[in-house]
């Protein structure tokens, strides 16, 4: 549920209704690079941030851009597509 509320959060205009988390994961982990996804779930679940950034070897800078592509990504319309049922 989680998962779910973030997309919608960010996403603008998301087509509902969303997929089930574990469908949404799938399509997610196909879609993002792993750096993306561990910072998405960071963000969906409410993680440490520091913690994930020292983990992924990540400076500050770089963990906006990422959050910022991510974002953009989730916006497309293909793969707002995907995510829903």
């Amino acid at each position: 549920m989680p998962l779910q509320q973030y997309i919608i959060s960010v996403v603008t205009h998301p087509r509902l209704p969303l997929k089930d988390e574990v469908s949404l994961k799938e399509v997610l982990k196909r879609r993002l690079t792993k750096k993306e996804y561990k910072i998405l779930d960071v963000l969906a679940y409410s993680k440490n941030t520091e913690e994930v950034c020292t983990k992924l070897k990540l400076d500050a800078d770089r963990y906006n851009e990422i959050v910022t592509v991510l974002i953009k990504k989730l916006n497309q319309e293909k793969l707002k597509q995907e995510l829903t049922l």
